[in-house]
This record gives structure tokens, sequence and C-alpha cells, in this order.
């Protein structure tokens, strides 16, 4: 499978990422369209992985301080799971963070997702919030050090 893995370019790729964060991750709990946006998009590196012309994976860096950023708003097609994409973005989510002089990442996993955080070498530390109301997220680091 030739999947891309870029910054999205243009409007129509721009659409497509924010389209798949709110399908996936929204969507499904009622959520209506806009609510997969926050204050702090445009501070943000985004990434989109592409199979086909389609954006089949999407994940962003966001920078919480000189030394550490947070990966938030994973997420992959339901058809395109357990394909290697997500794993994909994260590693070139954390290049890009090691390019920008970031030596440790953050994230708050949703608890189906903390094993294959896991796997990449992040560390589960704790729980950390719910959202609405039923998705228990946990508070996982991985240091970028070598």
């Amino acid at each position: 499978m030739n999947i891309i893995v870029k910054q999205p370019e243009s409007p129509e790729e721009l659409r497509q990422y924010f389209d798949l964060r709110w399908r996936i991750l929204r969507a499904p709990w009622g959520q209506p369209q806009g609510s997969e946006k926050d204050d702090i998009e445009d501070h943000c590196f985004h990434l989109i992985a592409k199979h086909n012309n389609q954006t089949v994976g999407v994940g962003r860096l966001s920078y919480n301080s000189a030394t550490e950023a947070q990966i938030r708003y994973m997420a992959v097609a339901e058809d395109y799971e357990r394909k290697g994409i997500g794993r994909m973005v994260v590693r070139y989510l954390e290049q890009q963070a090691i390019n920008s002089g970031i030596s440790t990442i953050v994230l708050h996993a949703r608890e189906p997702a903390v094993g294959f955080y896991q796997r990449l070498g992040y560390h589960l530390e704790e729980k950390s919030y719910v959202l609405f109301d039923e998705i228990q997220h946990y508070r996982m680091t991985k240091s970028l050090m070598a």
C-alpha cells in the first residue's frame, strides 16, 4: 500500500483533514462539525496520511513549551486501521518535534489506544480526563533524547 505522509497543502486536503478528525473522534458521540477544531490550530503542525488521493490518517503536534510538544487528534479511517498508518503519523510527528528541538512528547490517549502508544515507546503516567462523560484518557509521555 502506497501511503504518503505530509502536511496538508491545499484547501481540499485541509478539508479532508478536519473531516476525518470529526468523523472518527467526534461524530460517533453526537458532536457537531466544528467540534474537531480548537483555538490553536494555526499554531500547530498538522499531518495527513494519504492513499489514492484520500486522507486516511491525521495527527497534530502542538508546542507546550520550548522542550515539550503534545500529540493530539490522532485518527485513522476505519478501513485503514491496523495497517501501520497511525505508527507512520506518530513517527513523522516525533521527527518534527526533534527537528524543532523538543525533548519530550506528551499525549492523552483514549483507553483503547494505550497499548498502541506503549508499543511506540510511550510510558503510561496516569488517568487524565474523561471526554463526553465516557471516554477515559490516560496521560502518556516519551523522551526523544537519544
